[in-house]
């Protein structure tokens, strides 16, 4: 029997803020190779399995829905008829997470596409290859959860924003682009693993993250090198716990004592930089934080 889409939708959805924060940690199953890292990594993997069967699960339900037409949405009509469509009748639409601002994909989508996922908030697209709708999720149950639109000034591009539950990519990479290509020593190399975030896009907080886990885990292999200021900190407890206290004080003074903007960005920095290393100790991802807070 078909559902209505909005209550599939809703019940795949209903323990999304449970099971995204501990979706979250696909990085560290697929990256973390430290031996206390092992167990978190291990309950965080069992996690994925269970959500990901719960959303396949409701997935049959998906399939079997009924489309929604466009007069359901009051509006819909008219702004499917205002985007520039290419000559096949697509527009490009790029996937992007909500929390992070990672990249995850690049797809196309036709008319019925984006009606659909207006409609059910579920992304969905036109397949080239297959030359028919693709709701992405339906088949492996790492759906994406659209939660905002946006369109492109030429309006023919489409980006959706949203929350992934699983990796996006097909080799189960977290992002569909973890090839990284530069130009050095006046030629071009590329490189870069979907088992591995070394070369994929980041913004500067995610970029921080990667570079203190490389330097704790460059720090567990080489036990008789000197360890960096991060590896010492992820060591100690007391020191980091310490200098995290101790930095949150002198930006709280920068207020009181009317040290100024750029004073206060650079306790700031302090605080912020000795915090993600507390966070990789625990084995939390800086994209928990965001999980909370959205």
């Amino acid at each position: 029997m078909a559902l209505a889409q909005g209550t599939v939708v809703s019940q795949i959805f209903s323990k999304r803020v449970a099971c995204t924060a501990e979706l979250n940690c696909t990085r560290f199953v697929q990256t973390k190779k430290l031996a206390t890292h092992r167990a978190a990594a291990q309950l965080c993997k069992q996690r994925i399995v269970q959500c990901s069967a719960q959303a396949q699960a409701a997935s049959e339900d998906v399939s079997e829905a009924l489309p929604l037409p466009e007069a359901d949405t009051k509006g819909m009509s008219a702004w499917l008829d205002g985007l520039k469509w290419d000559t096949g009748g697509l527009v490009a639409v790029i996937v992007q997470h909500v929390d992070t601002g990672e990249v995850l994909m690049q797809a196309y989508a036709d008319r019925a596409a984006l009606n659909e996922t207006m409609q059910t908030t579920l992304a969905t697209f036109y397949s080239r290859s297959r030359k028919g709708r693709w709701c992405k999720g339906e088949t492996s149950g790492n759906f994406i959860k659209v939660l905002k639109v946006f369109l492109d000034c030429d309006r023919d591009s489409i980006i959706y924003q949203g929350e992934p539950i699983g990796p996006a990519c097909h080799t189960g990479a977290r992002t569909c682009y973890f090839s990284e290509v530069a130009r050095t020593n006046a030629s071009l190399q590329e490189a870069g693993h979907h088992e591995s975030r070394s070369n994929m896009p980041a913004s500067s907080l995610f970029a921080l993250e990667n570079i203190i886990t490389q330097r704790i885990e460059h720090s567990n292999q080489n036990p008789g090198s000197k360890p960096s200021w991060t590896a010492k900190l992820a060591g100690n407890q007391e020191l980091l716990c310490s200098k995290i206290r101790e930095e949150a004080g002198e930006l709280c003074e920068t207020l009181e004592r009317q040290e100024g903007q750029e004073r206060a960005a650079s306790e700031m920095a302090d605080l912020l930089y000795h915090s993600m290393v507390l966070l990789n100790v625990q084995v939390h991802p800086i994209a928990l934080p965001f999980c909370v807070m959205q």
